[in-house]
C-alpha cells in the first residue's frame, strides 16, 4: 500500500506558499508561517498514522475461470475482502487485454460498516475468443482526514476463457435453434434397411440372398434370414485444419476473422444440432500432427468438453500432414462413422496428397469434405463483367472454382462428397448436409 499525497493536502500547503512569500520583507510573520507548516505537517502524518493502523486496504478475489462469449457483454464478479476500519468507499481499476472492452475504466465501491465481504460486477465485452489472464487490479481510496490517497495494485489470479459466438448462427438455423428449449427438434426418421444384426426369422419368399444366415440354415435345416435394424445412434466427427491453411481471412459482419474461426464456428453449431439428433459427436483438430482428439460422446456434458478442446485453437504455420492424420484415424475409429473435413485444397501438392490418402479412409468411413469459398472464386460468367481490369480477376477467380471443382472429381470414385460453401453459410449448409445423411440412412 502506498500514499500519496491527495489535493486537500497540496492545497493547503500550496495556501501556505502566500504566507512564506510575506515572510521575506515582514520577519514578524514567519511564526505564523512556521506554526501553519507544522500544524499542516502533523494533521497529514497523524492521518496516515491513524489510517494505517485502523485497516488495510481491502483484498480482491475473481473466479479462478470466468466463461464469455464473444461479441456479447459479460460481468465479471470481484469479490472485496476487508477488515473492520477500512476505508468507506475504495475505487477500482481492472486491467484486462486488449480485446476486452469496458465501458467504465473504473469503479467507485461503497463497503458497509458491518460487512466483510462485498461483491462487484465489472461489465466488459470480448472481442475475440480465446483463453486470457486478467491483468492486475488497482485500489485506491482516501484517508481518514482525506489528506493521503491510499494506493494498491495486486495481481488478480483467474482465467478469463473466451468462446465463440453462436447466436448470430440463428436467423440461418432458427428451425433447430429456437429459444424455448429447441423445441423446434425432432428426431428425424431414418431410412433403409439398417446395418445392426437384431434377429433371425424364418426364410419369406422375396428375401435376399445376401440376407440368408448360412450357419443357421445349415444348423436347422431350413431356411433362416437375417433381420437387421436402421441404426438410431450414429458417431459424428468434424475435422478442423489448424494449419497455416486456415489463417486466410474472410470478412464477417464487417470484421476480419480467419477462416478457422468460422470453422469453430460452423463445428460447434454442427455438434450441438448432432446431439439434438441423438447422435454421438466428436472433433479432431490438426496440423503438421493431431492437436486435439475428443472421441465421440453424447450429452451437454460431453458438449462442453468439445467446445473446450477448440475456444483457443489458433492457426498455426505448419502444413498439415494428411498421410499421418488419415492413419491415426484409421486406427482409433473402429466404428463406421461420419467424418466431415474442414479445409483447404487450393494447394495443389496438398491436394494431391489427400486423395491420395483418402482411400484409407473412405473404404470404412463416409467422408464428406468441405472448403470455404475463396472471395472471387466463382464461374467466369456467373454474372456480367463491367471492365477490362474486372475480367482479369474473374477469370483468376474462375480458376480455382475450377480447381475445387476438379478436386471433386478426383474425390468422387472414392466415395467422397466435396463442397465449396460460402463462409457466412457454412454452419447452415452442414448442418444441412449432416441431416441429408442422416435422413438418407447413408451411413
Amino acid at each position: 500500500m502506498i500514499p500519496v499525497p491527495s489535493n486537500r493536502l497540496l492545497w493547503c500547503i500550496a495556501a501556505l506558499v502566500p504566507a512564506a512569500a510575506l515572510a521575506g520583507p515582514l520577519p514578524e510573520l514567519w511564526p505564523f508561517c512556521v506554526l501553519g507548516l507544522a500544524g499542516v505537517a502533523l494533521a497529514a502524518g497523524g492521518d496516515l498514522l491513524l489510517t494505517l493502523r485502523a485497516g488495510a486496504l481491502p483484498t480482491v478475489t475473481g473466479e479462478p475461470v470466468s466463461r464469455l462469449t464473444k461479441d456479447r457483454p459479460a460481468k465479471l464478479p470481484l469479490v472485496l475482502s476487508y477488515e473492520v476500519g477500512a476505508p468507506q468507499q475504495v475505487r477500482l481499476g481492472l486491467a484486462l487485454p486488449a480485446v476486452f472492452q469496458s465501458k467504465v475504466p473504473e469503479q467507485l465501491v461503497a463497503l458497509p460498516a458491518g460487512g466483510r465481504r462485498v461483491l462487484v460486477h465489472w461489465e466488459c465485452t470480448a472481442e475475440r475468443r480465446g483463453r486470457y489472464t486478467p491483468g492486475p487490479i488497482c485500489l485506491e481510496a482516501l484517508s481518514r482526514l482525506g489528506f493521503w490517497l491510499l494506493r494498491k495494485q495486486q495481481p488478480l489470479a483467474g482465467e478469463l476463457r473466451v468462446y465463440p459466438n453462436l447466436f448470430s448462427e440463428r436467423k440461418q438455423l432458427a428451425a433447430l435453434f429456437l429459444n424455448r428449449g429447441l423445441a423446434g427438434v425432432q428426431l428425424r426418421r431414418t431410412i433403409g434397411r439398417g446395418r445392426e444384426f437384431e434377429r433371425l426369422r424364418e426364410y419369406q419368399p422375396g428375401d435376399s440372398f445376401d440376407e440368408v444366415h448360412w450357419k443357421g440354415t445349415a444348423k436347422r435345416g431350413r431356411p433362416v434370414t437375417k433381420i437387421f435394424q436402421v441404426e438410431r445412434t450414429q458417431e459424428i466427427y468434424v475435422v478442423i485444419d489448424a494449419s497455416r491453411l486456415s489463417a486466410r481471412p474472410v470478412t464477417m459482419d464487417g470484421r476480419t476473422v480467419t477462416t478457422l474461426e468460422r470453422q469453430i464456428t460452423a463445428t460447434l453449431v454442427l455438434l450441438l444440432a448432432a446431439g439434438r439428433q441423438g447422435d454421438r459427436f466428436g472433433l479432431v483438430a490438426h496440423d503438421a500432427r493431431v492437436r486435439t482428439f475428443v472421441r465421440a460422446g453424447s450429452g451437454a456434458t460431453h458438449y462442453g468438453a468439445c467446445r473446450e478442446a477448440v475456444h483457443a485453437l489458433e492457426p498455426s504455420e505448419t502444413t498439415p500432414d494428411f498421410a499421418e492424420l488419415f492413419a491415426l484415424l484409421r486406427t482409433r475409429l473402429q466404428r463406421r462413422s461420419l467424418l466431415v473435413f474442414l479445409t483447404d485444397l487450393s494447394d495443389p501438392v496438398l491436394a494431391e496428397e489427400f486423395v491420395k490418402h483418402i482411400p484409407v479412409l473412405s473404404r470404412q468411413h463416409l467422408v464428406l469434405v468441405n472448403q470455404v469459398r475463396a472471395p472471387g472464386a466463382e464461374p467466369l460468367f456467373s454474372r456480367p463483367v463491367a471492365s477490362e481490369g474486372e475480367m482479369v480477376e474473374r477469370l483468376a477467380g474462375h480458376f480455382q472454382w475450377r480447381e475445387a471443382h476438379e478436386i471433386g472429381r478426383l474425390l468422387r470414385p472414392h466415395g467422397v462428397t466435396s463442397a465449396l460453401l460460402e463462409h457466412e453459410r457454412l454452419a447452415a449448409e452442414m448442418v444441412g448436409q449432416y441431416l441429408r445423411v442422416k435422413g438418407g440412412g447413408l451411413l
